[in-house]
């Protein structure tokens, strides 16, 4: 039998008989499946959603996702005010900025309602970014 089905085989027995420790099954197969999709992990144990959904690992993602998007957000809107308030900005500007850490993304937000122009930017961008 291979190591996999091997592992797929034991999961799924120990949570026949140990629902309980589901957040322990999801552990080490996250970690020695690290390619696992949602979708692959609920299938290779025979995971029910609404089970996985309420795990720490997924509650977990839940929020990275949120975070993510959330920061997602704000960089379009930082894209749009920097636009209007600096001109068409470059592509490697535009790059320079999504790469930022939410952290400086805010402090940019804040900063740019001071920008008169694109040379306010620059600068920022100089003083604050690597």
């Amino acid at each position: 039998m291979r190591p996999e089905a091997e592992l797929q085989a034991s999961s799924q027995q120990i949570l026949a008989r140990r629902p309980d420790l589901l957040s322990a099954v999801q552990t080490i197969l996250l970690e020695r499946l690290p390619l696992l999709t949602r979708e692959d992990l609920m299938e290779f144990a025979t995971i029910p959603a609404k089970d996985l959904r309420h795990t720490r690992v997924a509650q977990e993602w839940i929020e990275e996702g949120r975070q993510e998007g959330e920061a997602r957000g704000e960089v379009k809107v930082i894209l749009r005010l920097l636009n209007r308030r600096c001109g068409p900005l470059s592509n490697a500007t535009a790059a320079r900025i999504k790469a930022l850490p939410l952290e400086q993304l805010e402090a940019l937000a804040e900063a740019l309602l001071d920008f008169s122009g694109p040379t306010d930017l620059a600068a920022w961008l100089a003083e604050h970014s690597g």
